[in-house]
């Protein structure tokens, strides 16, 4: 593969493996106006959860999306926040075939 370093060639190797290897890649919250925190419940790995404040002076909507490996992906309950609010939403992974929350997003919008 001319006019690639070998320092190119041995990330993207690395890379490959880590596809291979099915460790997830990490995500970070979609949020972009708003400011949240997304996590697994501590004592239950199917819970995912979004918590997000308002720092704008406009209300916005928001809910968790929630990626749950093997069984289907699911979103929380919108939630309003009004200028300075602050609220959690939630996303619940079921099933037998779910192997737990794999990542959480936030999906948000003006009101």
């Amino acid at each position: 593969m001319a006019g690639r370093s070998p320092g190119a060639a041995a990330a993207e190797g690395a890379a490959l493996a880590l596809v291979r290897a099915g460790l997830p890649a990490p995500a970070a919250a979609a949020a972009t106006v708003l400011r949240c925190d997304t996590f697994v419940h501590a004592n239950d790995n199917d819970l995912g959860i979004a918590a997000c404040s308002n720092p704008t002076g406009q209300t916005w909507i928001f809910r968790a999306v929630v990626v749950c490996g093997r069984a289907p992906d699911v979103v929380g309950e919108w939630v309003t926040l009004p200028p300075g609010g602050y609220g959690e939403s939630q996303g619940y992974c079921g099933g037998i075939f779910t192997s737990g929350v794999g990542a959480v997003g936030v999906d948000e919008r003006p009101a």
